[in-house]
């Protein structure tokens, strides 16, 4: 190589150049910093910026250099960390589960502040890589929670980020779109991140997402983009107690539609929420009293 890389000050700003063409602005420079603390085994970037005139070992050299081609491939840096962070909680990811996002963290965020003190049963279906769940079990540790998805795969990750984040959840495998195949406990809270992103919207998203994250996780037809929260809504109708909550996190062009399905479902108290880029993204309604 060409480039003479000694200290891990050398090895930071050779992968920030490498990776200035694939991120934005100062991205480069945040990506290079958790390759770095993935390789070196560090847990702040104080702690990197301290030692940036010692020499790594050959071992970490290595697994830097090899993160580094992978990053140039587009995969997202967290597959190729196999880890991402979600409200305190270590989440290990890889291409069968969704990379948790911001504003997956807000509603989750929202749900634990205005449940303090809950000791009900919650339920978070398509869970994906647990976080939603995992979440909420540290943060209302009173509460009963339980967690579906259609995935095997998806949800044997999701079992070993419980047991990394000491997290007590109850999943199991569940099909909400197909009744036969649809379980869903009796609960007094449901919670969804499900697929909402159309087909159509695939040409404005940036190709690591379209090219590595699973597709069953993010899109639906553009003829039907509700589909999994009606399914959702019609398996409430028998398992989510009257005067229970439903939140979900939603489609930033389908806000008002949202709100038609939940009030034509007979939930009341319906508020859409803004994300922190001030975009629709939360939808809550109260299950109304029979």
């Amino acid at each position: 190589m060409a480039v003479n890389l000694q200290t891990i000050k050398d090895f930071r700003n050779f992968l920030a150049s490498e990776l200035k063409g694939l991120y934005e602005g100062s991205e480069a420079g945040a990506v290079a910093d958790t390759v770095m603390l993935k390789a070196l085994g560090l847990e702040s970037l104080p702690e990197l910026l301290m030692r940036q005139n010692e020499k790594p070992v050959d071992s970490a050299k290595e697994h830097i250099l090899e993160m580094c081609s992978e990053l140039k491939t587009g995969m997202p840096v967290q597959y190729v960390t196999g880890e991402s962070y979600f409200l305190g909680c270590r989440i290990k990811v890889n291409p069968g589960v969704l990379i948790p996002r911001p504003e997956t963290e807000e509603m989750t965020w929202l749900i634990i502040n205005e449940n303090r003190g809950f000791g009900g049963v919650i339920t978070d279906i398509c869970t994906g890589s647990g976080c939603i769940a995992i979440a909420l079990a540290v943060h209302l540790r009173e509460a009963r929670i339980m967690a579906s998805d259609i995935s095997s795969a998806a949800l044997k990750t999701a079992r070993e980020n419980a047991r990394e984040n000491n997290a007590e959840v109850t999943f199991y495998r569940s099909d909400i779109l197909k009744k036969k195949l649809c379980r869903l406990t009796e609960s007094d809270i449901i919670v969804s991140n499900p697929p909402y992103v159309r087909n159509s919207e695939k040409k404005h998203m940036r190709k690591n997402v379209v090219l590595y994250e699973p597709q069953e996780a993010l899109f639906v037809p553009d003829e039907d983009p509700l589909m999994f929260y009606r399914a959702i809504l019609e398996a409430a109708s028998q398992s989510l107690k009257p005067g229970g909550t439903v939140y979900f996190e939603i489609n930033e062009a389908l806000g008002r539609e949202m709100d038609g399905l939940m009030k034509s479902n007979g939930y009341s108290d319906v508020r859409i929420i803004k994300d922190l880029s001030g975009r629709d993204r939360i939808i809550k309604g109260r299950k109304n009293d029979r």
